[in-house]
Order: structure tokens, then C-alpha cells, then sequence
């Protein structure tokens, strides 16, 4: 496939000079609306049908279609237009500046190095028939709660889709999810020399710390994915207290797991539940509480899925390579996608930085990546 490569290193500047900080993760985020409207103006000038979606006011999400001739499997190339903030970064977040073949700003790794290698692909695609629909949709709030992929998969379908997520150019096939949970242990206020009136929450709270270490060290370990390795517990934050001389009244502890993806949220509370039942029984002043959060479920596909053989078929092609099938432990927008009916495969460029304070995307993998991804498309929608 011949990749216009100015065209896509000139997105991949524009996009990374477009701020599109998630307004959730940082204070004075400019969200997503100025990259929703760059690209959906590229989209359009490709010769895509364009469409814009909110999923919540002022954050839309951009759908553009091209149609095939009829009779072939429809494909969707995806990603998502939103950054984490630039707070204590190092260099210019904005500046797309080039040094020794690599582009440094806020998300040029994560990932709008995937997005410029997918309109790359489709700059290259749109030049020959194909006889299925292609699709790209470029989703917001993935960094977040992915309210993007959730108001996407209500209005888009497609027989395969393939997510440019930064993968190192590996061919993911597996991700994790994620549970955030709280916590609560309740206590009596009192003075801080009535020992026989005031209830300490946070030192029953203490109690519960110590059962994150007892599901690390003891439980967790049980369970290992070939790709992704096991279940994962921190603690994230804590609060409570009401002064130096005061027995404090009540402790939050928020908590945040990193799933397989077979586990269940459901049980993860019920393993919580049985804990502080545990300490209740053996001491009926303990009284604690666990609520959950957010959830989003890990995702898995098989290796002989056809969306992946496609794929991976393309990489050898293109670069001579077998593909190296990898598990990424981050969370990832094809959960929602792949359990929505459209089998999702993740590949996308090389770099290094994300979310820190030197983020940057290897331009030539950028190009390479568009080329992978124009062959697999090309040979899906056939």
C-alpha cells in the first residue's frame, strides 16, 4: 500500500498542536471540540460522509463513512481525540516539534499517533474501490470513563474494527479493566482522652489496608493470563479525621483493581463483603462499608480471529515480521467496542512517555503502522 507520508506526518503535527485535554482529568481542560472539528473537516476532505456525535455537550465524537461497491465485510478504524493533562511536563505539550526521527507533545504517543496512522490508511484506501463499508470514529473521554466508545457502539456497527492504541507495533489481543471501588469504616467522635467512648475508624480502617496485602500476596497470585498476568489491588487514597485530639468519626478508602478479563466486579464486592463480615463478627464496634465506583470490563479475542489473522497477515507483508501477539495491563475503549458485537483488534506505533513529562511518537512507525493497517483494510473489505 503507498502511504501519502506528508500527509501523515502534517495530521500527526496538526492533531498534536490541537490541545484535547479530557476537561474530567485536569483543571482547564479544553476537551475534545477543536479535535473533533479538525478532523471531522480531514474526514470530510478524503471524501468521507461525515457525522458528529455528542456524548455529552460540547464533546463529540466524529463518525465519517466511506461505502463500499456492496457485498464486502465492513471495517472500523477507531481511536480516541482526548489527552491527560500537561501538568510538570518538560517540554512544549503543543509544540509537534521533530528531534532525531521522534514527535514530542501531550498525546502524540496516546494517541494521536494511531489517529494519524489511520487517516493515513484512509487517504491510501479511498483511491481504489473496496467493496465494504469503511468506517472511522474518533471517540472522546477514553482516559476517563469512555463515554465516547459507549455513545459509539449505540449508533455503529461493523463486522471487525481495529484500534490504534500505542501497542509498540505489537499485535494486542488482550487488556485489562479496571474497578474503582470505596470504602468506608464508620467510628464514634469524642474527645481524644475518652478512650472508652470514641470509636477510631481509622485505625479499623487499618484492617482493611492490610487485606490489600493479603489479595496480593495470597489470593491474586492464584489466577495468571498467559498475556496479562494476574488480578491487581492498590490503595489510591485515604481521608479522614477531625483534628489531632479527636477520635475520628469516619475513614474513606478509595481502592482501584486492575481485572482479567473474566473477572467479575460482583465478586470483587463480595470478597470485600466477607471481609468486613469477618471483622464484624470478631469485633461489633467494626463497622465498614464497600460501595463500587466505575467499572469497565478486560477484553480478550482470539488469535485465529479473523480480524487478527487479517492483521497479522498484513504485518508480516508489510514488514517482514511475524507478529508478536502481546497483553496490554492498561484499559483500552475495544472492551466496550468488542463486547458490543464488533470483534476489535489493537495495533499502533512506537514511542515512549505517555502521560509523562516527555511523551513522543516515532514518526517512521507512524507511517509503518498506516501501512499495516491500509493492507489489512484493503484485504477485509475486499
Amino acid at each position: 500500500m503507498s502511504i501519502d507520508e506528508r500527509y501523515t506526518l502534517d495530521s500527526l503535527r496538526e492533531m498534536v498542536r490541537t490541545a484535547s485535554v479530557n476537561p474530567t482529568l485536569a483543571e482547564g481542560g479544553m476537551g475534545e471540540l477543536a479535535m473533533a472539528e479538525w478532523l471531522a473537516a480531514a474526514c470530510e476532505r478524503l471524501g468521507f460522509v461525515v457525522e458528529v456525535q455528542d456524548a455529552a455537550p460540547g464533546r463529540p465524537n466524529v463518525i465519517a463513512r466511506h461505502s463500499g461497491t456492496g457485498g464486502g465485510h465492513s471495517l472500523l478504524l477507531t481511536g480516541h481525540t482526548d489527552t491527560v493533562g500537561t501538568l510538570d511536563m518538560t517540554i512544549d505539550p503543543f509544540g509537534a516539534e521533530i528531534s532525531e526521527g521522534r514527535l514530542y507533545g501531550r498525546g502524540s504517543q496516546d494517541m494521536k499517533g494511531g489517529l494519524a496512522a489511520i487517516l493515513g490508511a484512509a487517504r491510501a484506501l479511498v483511491e481504489r474501490p473496496h467493496a465494504g463499508d469503511l468506517i472511522l470514529a474518533f471517540v472522546v473521554d477514553e482516559e476517563y470513563a469512555s463515554i465516547g466508545a459507549s455513545a459509539l457502539v449505540e449508533r455503529v456497527r461493523a463486522d471487525a474494527a481495529i484500534l490504534t492504541e500505542p501497542t509498540d507495533e505489537r499485535l494486542c489481543i488482550a487488556h485489562k479493566g479496571f474497578a474503582w471501588l470505596s470504602l468506608r469504616t464508620e467510628g464514634r467522635a469524642a474527645h481524644g482522652s475518652l478512650y472508652n467512648t470514641g470509636i477510631d475508624a481509622i485505625a479499623h480502617m487499618g484492617r482493611l489496608v492490610a487485606f490489600i496485602e493479603r489479595l496480593e500476596r495470597d489470593i491474586f497470585p492464584r489466577q495468571v493470563h498467559p498475556l496479562l498476568g494476574r488480578t491487581s489491588v492498590h490503595a489510591s487514597a485515604i481521608s479522614g479525621g477531625l483534628g489531632l485530639s479527636t477520635y475520628p468519626d469516619a475513614c474513606t478508602l478509595q481502592v482501584e483493581h486492575r481485572l482479567l478479563p473474566d473477572d467479575s466486579p460482583d465478586a470483587l464486592l463480595a470478597l470485600w463483603q466477607a471481609e468486613i463480615d469477618r471483622h464484624h463478627a470478631a469485633d461489633p464496634a467494626f463497622e465498614a462499608s464497600v460501595a463500587l465506583d466505575l467499572t469497565r470490563p478486560g477484553y480478550g479475542i482470539a488469535p485465529d480471529a479473523p480480524i487478527v489473522e487479517t492483521l497479522g497477515g498484513a504485518i508480516r507483508s508489510m514488514t517482514g515480521a511475524a507478529p508478536e501477539f502481546w497483553g496490554m495491563p492498561a484499559w483500552l475503549d475495544s472492551a466496550i467496542i468488542g463486547r458490543a458485537g464488533t470483534p476489535t483488534a489493537i495495533y499502533g506505533p512506537r514511542g515512549a512517555g505517555m502521560h509523562g513529562a516527555e511523551e513522543y511518537v516515532e514518526v517512521e512507525s507512524v507511517i509503518r503502522c498506516a501501512r499495516v493497517i491500509a493492507a489489512a483494510a484493503a484485504g477485509w473489505l475486499a
